[in-house]
């Protein structure tokens, strides 16, 4: 866990009970200067591209570094960063995926992901992703859930920083944040 309040450890989140009781939960968050609708509007982006390590893992294309029309809606079952399933969501707050796709599935594991922009007051968000990760059983199981970890920690603070460095470009464009 890295960045998270007290309070986000303690809440509960769409996620939680999608894995059942042996998940392992993990947790992130950043303070973004900018709306909640912003920072949300930009997590909706997730829909087109990681904004992680795009050598990585966007087959070496650049995630846009502007909002594309009509990523804002959102459906149940939509693709989401190309291995995820949209399976909850509440707009300007969370969205909520599954990790769907079988060879994912076989490589990584049991996914459960909630992205949600909490607003802190009218300009500044928490954005805060909390994933629950399946384990597997045995050693290999817990060599595979540490080296997870480290790999999320190095994938998800570039993900968290791109994201919330874009929302705080589309907030002061737009004028909602001051200087």
């Amino acid at each position: 866990m890295w960045g998270a309040t007290p309070g986000e450890r303690g809440a509960a989140y769409p996620c939680d009970d999608l894995l059942g009781p042996s998940a392992e939960p993990w947790l992130r968050a950043v303070t973004v200067r900018a709306p909640a609708p912003v920072v949300f509007r930009w997590l909706c982006q997730l829909k087109v591209a990681p904004y992680s390590y795009d050598s990585l893992d966007n087959f070496g294309r650049r995630s846009p570094r502007r909002l594309t029309p009509g990523a804002e809606r959102l459906e149940t079952g939509q693709r989401v960063m190309t291995i995820f399933e949209l399976v909850g969501f509440e707009p300007d707050r969370h969205l909520t995926l599954l990790l769907t796709t079988p060879w994912a599935v076989r490589a990584f594991g049991e996914f459960a992901i909630t992205y949600r922009a909490d607003p802190v007051d009218a300009r500044t968000t928490r954005l805060v992703v909390k994933m629950m990760v399946g384990r597997r059983p045995g050693r290999l199981g817990a060599a595979r859930l540490r080296m997870m970890a480290r790999g999320d920690l190095f994938m998800m603070r570039r993900q968290l920083a791109t994201l919330g460095a874009l929302a705080e470009r589309t907030a002061a464009r737009k004028g909602a944040v001051g200087s």
